[in-house]
């Protein structure tokens, strides 16, 4: 399921970011790229143009990728034409805790999640990469009988 995010409503929701940071928006997409890599799930996030002049653009850090919204434009108006053009927006899920955007893209059928409950997963240790096994040592009775197993092979 592929996840949009609105990304300063995001920036604004996590402990350890500012709105006020000139560099808030590549040290969100830092944390994107970790969750990315963690779970493997396609991820866009989508900025409002902000007061630096940025030229729209859409661009690829990692896997991730990033949308700079039109001057003239914002974040919302973008996730709701990209939820709108989906072929299958019920296979999107739009991360926001923007009250009006979340009832604008479920009309058109998108999930939704607020930005806290997304932050939540987008902090969490990478508990989902752990194996479901344990590397445990052999005793010296094992190392002897695999040993002796392989011994009687090469005869």
């Amino acid at each position: 399921m592929p996840i949009l995010i609105d990304g300063h409503n995001l920036v604004g929701r996590l402990p350890a970011l500012s709105l006020q940071d000139p560099d808030d928006e590549q040290k969100l997409v830092g944390l994107l790229k970790s969750y990315q890599a963690r779970t493997g799930k396609a991820v866009t996030v989508v900025f409002d143009p902000g007061e630096a002049f940025h030229v729209p653009q859409a661009r690829f850090e990692g896997r991730v990728k990033v949308v700079f919204a039109p001057h003239g434009s914002n974040a919302d108006a973008v996730i709701v034409r990209r939820v709108r053009r989906a072929t299958h927006p019920r296979e999107w899920l739009v991360i926001t805790s923007d009250r009006e955007l979340t009832k604008k893209v479920s009309s058109y059928g998108a999930r939704t999640m607020t930005a806290e409950a997304f932050s939540g997963q987008l902090l969490s240790p990478a508990a989902d990469n752990s194996p479901d096994w344990k590397d445990e040592s052999l005793s010296q009775d094992e190392v002897a009988e695999w040993l002796a197993l392989f011994a009687k092979r090469d005869e």
